[in-house]
């Protein structure tokens, strides 16, 4: 059985932003924070630094290495 990532709950989740450069200004700073879904191996919640509150996305290992390859262009 496939377990929907969006029913479980992150509170305790610790998330992390993984940004570089421009930390210096939270104002400037544009980036994402993500945490490792509690309870499930290899799940992460991926959510906007500036605005935490707006909700998240949530990916298996599987599915964040692909959109990591994408973005870095390793078609």
């Amino acid at each position: 059985m496939t377990v929907n990532l969006y029913d479980i709950d992150l509170t305790g989740a610790s998330f992390l932003r993984p940004c570089g450069g421009n930390q210096g200004d939270e104002e400037m700073d544009n980036c994402v924070e993500i945490a490792a879904i509690p309870g499930e191996d290899a799940a992460f919640a991926v959510r906007d630094s500036k605005n935490p509150a707006a909700g998240t996305l949530r990916f298996t290992g599987t599915e964040l290495r692909w959109l990591a390859a994408q973005v870095g262009g390793l078609f």
